[in-house]
């Protein structure tokens, strides 16, 4: 007999299989989901997994409990609420971890949201962890290739080209270079994502930089590839994007410039000379002053060109982006506008007057690194 407390399953825990089924383990491997990017209003959820991006437990105007979470899988998240709940079934809901979950999707003000009726645990090995991490669309040997070689190829001062060596011999930063979310969230936050936002930075810094012949090709080059390389520490990636503790405590702003001095020692001490202070500064400079505004995390606010020039190509290719995304991801193809996105204070126009952009659904590289 199944037994229900606040919502939390207490039958055994062995997922219930529709008649017919077969044995457990075919079950598992047959059983299928839905995504959240096809989730619609009305629709019945029963016993799937989900991860839990965050939660609350909040407070209703009666003085009811009740719990807010955030759900995700590799297509997108959604809001979820749970009435009736208790301290007990919140601090049963692991943050950063899996659960099945059986509810409805309801229309919210516009957005879909989902009612959870009943919760239990997803027992490791009876769901695919790749189902919950997005990755990017493109090819992530290629796109490493691609930046190595522009590493390799473009950069002419032999200091910087020795510095960026440092970094491109580094195998283990590399591994993480490759697999890391540019963000936890907003732009390219998705497994791949910091490697696709980077070459599609030094690939438009290659094109534009030659317009401004005073300005430094190398230094702004070397600062693109850099200037977001502590994100590999500061982000977690292995089962949900988070924060790590050192990416809580430092940022991955000092990160960077830590490791380019530490690096630097390398290249001082195994070639016996200084490595030119003006160079040094000038690069952590860029790294410290990338976000372009104290507000949005800025150490320093742009003084060279070449900063100022890494800043405005940062945001370029973010804002971008994050406007393709939405856009493409909108549930409502009558609406010509999206829901108002907070993070760039308005609507976005989904019209494409010029008939550029490719339907929903098919890959575009306009945003990412061209093919």
């Amino acid at each position: 007999m199944h037994a229900r407390e606040g919502g939390v399953d207490r039958a055994a825990r062995q997922p219930r299989l529709p008649p017919g089924s077969g044995s457990l383990g075919q079950a598992r491997l047959t059983m299928s989901r839905r995504y959240i990017a096809h989730l619609e209003p009305g629709e019945r959820i029963e016993d799937q997994v989900f991860l839990i991006k965050q939660k609350d437990l909040r407070t209703t105007t009666n003085g009811g409990l009740y719990i807010h979470a955030v759900l995700t899988d590799r297509t997108g998240q959604i809001p979820s609420r749970m009435w009736q709940a208790s301290q007990k079934v919140f601090e049963f809901m692991p943050q950063g971890g899996f659960m099945r979950f059986t509810g409805r999707c309801e229309n919210y003000k516009g957005n879909l949201q989902f009612i959870i009726d009943g919760l239990r645990e997803a027992e490791a090995g009876s769901f695919d962890v790749a189902d919950f991490l997005p990755v990017t669309p493109h090819d992530i040997d290629k796109m490493f290739q691609r930046v190595c070689q522009i590493m390799r190829r473009e950069l002419k001062h032999p200091d910087l080209r020795e510095l960026a060596e440092e970094f491109l011999s580094d195998e283990e930063m590399m591994t993480r270079f490759r697999r890391a979310p540019a963000a936890v969230q907003l732009h390219h936050a998705y497994v791949g994502g910091l490697l696709e936002h980077t070459l599609s930075l030094l690939e438009v810094g290659l094109k534009v930089i030659p317009l401004y012949p005073r300005l430094s090709l190398d230094l702004v080059l070397i600062g693109l590839f850099l200037h977001d390389m502590g994100k590999t520490t500061e982000l977690g990636y292995d089962t949900h994007f988070h924060y790590s503790d050192e990416g809580q405590l430092l940022g991955h702003v000092p990160i960077a410039v830590a490791w380019i001095d530490e690096r630097i020692r390398r290249i001082e001490t195994r070639r016996a000379r200084p490595f030119p202070d003006d160079l040094r500064w000038a690069l952590q400079h860029i790294i410290v002053s990338h976000h372009g505004q104290y507000e949005f995390g800025a150490v320093k606010l742009p003084a060279m060109p070449e900063a100022v020039a890494v800043h405005y190509l940062d945001n370029l290719d973010a804002k971008i982006h994050i406007f393709l995304s939405e856009i493409e991801n909108d549930r409502d193809p009558e609406d010509h506008w999206t829901n108002y996105q907070p993070s760039l204070g308005t609507r976005i126009f989904k019209v494409d007057p010029m008939g550029t952009r490719p339907a929903k659904g098919a890959k575009s590289g306009a945003s990412g690194p061209p093919s």
